[in-house]
C-alpha cells in the first residue's frame, strides 16, 4: 500500500475493536443457530476427527499428523516435544530426529491467534525461549519456511460434495520499520500513520529496543507471527483464486479424513506460484475456529465483515447436521466449554509472540 492510501485509511472503523464488542453478533447468532439445530456444539461435527472440530483446544499436531501421503508433501515438517525440565535436549533430539536444522518456528501444539510462536535461531537461544512455557505442554518444532508469500486459504467442502472450494485467500504481511539513522525504533512507530494508532500491539515484544536507532535504511520488522491482532497487516487476496489453487487445495485436504472447514496457512514463493498452486508449503490447518481472515483488509466495511462471518459459520452448522445424519457426534457443549476454558487457561501462560 503507498503511503498516500495509508494515511487516508490506515485502519478500518472495526480492526482493533475488543473481541467482547466486535464478536458479540457471531456469539448471538451461535446461539440462535445452535437452538435451531438443537445442539450448540454440532458446528463440532463439521471436522468430526478433530477435537471440538478446531473449535478450540485442539492440538494442531493431530491435524497434521492425519494427513496422508500427499498432504504431508506439502506440510512444513515439524515434530512434537515435551516442555519443562530438560525440554531442550528433548527439543534438539526431536530436531535431529525430523532433520531439522537452525532457524526453526518453536510454537505450543495448543494456542490461537499465533500466541506464543518464537522464531529460533540458534541452541542458545532455543535454551533462552523455552523456560519462558510452562511446564508439560506439548510443544511444536517446525521448519522455518523462508518464501515471502504468506497467505490463508479457506476451505470448505459439504460431505456430499465431491469437490471443495475456496471461499477467502488473505495475505498476511508484516509491518516494517526503514531507519534514517537517527530516530528510535519508539520513534518510527509513532511517526507511522497505521502503527502509531496501535503501538501498544508492537512495543511490548521490543524487549527494551524501543530506544535503538536503526541505520539509515536498515529494515527491521515488527512481527513474525501471521496473525492480526499481533499487528501482522491482513489484505484480501480473494481475486486470486483460481482453478488450479483450488483443484490443488483439494486434493490436499481430501487427504486429510473427513475434514470439511477451515483455514490453511501457507507460505509461498510468489502470488503467481499460489496462482497456479504450485511452490507452497503448510504451516498450519486451523478448523471449526478459524475465521476467513479477509475481514481484517482494511478496505472491508462493517457489514461485509458481518455477511462473511454469518454466512462462514452458517456453513458450520450445515456441515455438522450433514454429518450428525451420517452417524458422527458432536462434542456436547459441556466438553466444548472444556476445551475453551483448557485453552484459554493455556494461552494466558505463554509468552509473547515474535
Amino acid at each position: 500500500m503507498s503511503k498516500s492510501e495509508a494515511d487516508q485509511n490506515p485502519l478500518s472503523l472495526f480492526e482493533f475493536w475488543p473481541g467482547s464488542i466486535f464478536y458479540t453478533p457471531i456469539v448471538l447468532y451461535w446461539i440462535a443457530m445452535g437452538i435451531k439445530y438443537r445442539d450448540l456444539s454440532i458446528s463440532t461435527a463439521a471436522n468430526p476427527r478433530i477435537e471440538t472440530g478446531g473449535l478450540c483446544g485442539e492440538s494442531k499436531s493431530s491435524i497434521l499428523d492425519m494427513g496422508g501421503s500427499t498432504a504431508q508433501s506439502y506440510i512444513a515438517p515439524y515434530v512434537v516435544f515435551r516442555s519443562g525440565k530438560g525440554s531442550v535436549r528433548r527439543a534438539l533430539d526431536a530436531m535431529e530426529r525430523k532433520g531439522l536444522s537452525f532457524p526453526v518456528v518453536i510454537k505450543p501444539d495448543i494456542g490461537c491467534n499465533g500466541t506464543g510462536v518464537k522464531l529460533v535461531q540458534s541452541r542458545e537461544q532455543l535454551e533462552a525461549v523455552l523456560p519462558q512455557f510452562p511446564d508439560d505442554v506439548d510443544m511444536l518444532v517446525q521448519e522455518l519456511i523462508t518464501y515471502p508469500v504468506e497467505a490463508g486459504l479457506f476451505y470448505i467442502r459439504h460431505p456430499d460434495e465431491t469437490r471443495g472450494r475456496i471461499t477467502s485467500i488473505t495475505y498476511k504481511e508484516a509491518p516494517v520499520l526503514t531507519g534514517d539513522g537517527v530516530s528510535t525504533i519508539e520513534e518510527l512507530i509513532l511517526r507511522d500513520p497505521r502503527m502509531s494508532l496501535v503501538p501498544q500491539i508492537y512495543l511490548p515484544r521490543l524487549a527494551g529496543r524501543e530506544k535503538n536507532v536503526l541505520a539509515k535504511s536498515e529494515e527491521m520488522p515488527l512481527v513474525f507471527a501471521g496473525n492480526h491482532c499481533k499487528g501482522s497487516v491482513f489484505r484480501d487476496g480473494r481475486a486470486d483464486t483460481t482453478e488450479a489453487l483450488t483443484a490443488r487445495l483439494d486434493a490436499i485436504m481430501k487427504d486429510i479424513p473427513d475434514f470439511h472447514f477451515g483455514r490453511v496457512d501457507v507460505k509461498a514463493a510468489s502470488i503467481e506460484d499460489l496462482r497456479r498452486g504450485e511452490n507452497f508449503q503448510i504451516i498450519e490447518i486451523n478448523g471449526v475456529g478459524s475465521e476467513a481472515t479477509h475481514i481484517w483488509d482494511r478496505r472491508t466495511t462493517l457489514w461485509e465483515a458481518y455477511r462473511a462471518q454469518f454466512s462462514h459459520y452458517r456453513q458450520t452448522f450445515l456441515i455438522g447436521a450433514a454429518n450428525r445424519a451420517r452417524g458422527w457426534k458432536t462434542s456436547g457443549a459441556f466438553s466444548m466449554l472444556h476445551s475453551w476454558r483448557k485453552q484459554r487457561r493455556l494461552l494466558a501462560s505463554y509468552p509473547l509472540n515474535d
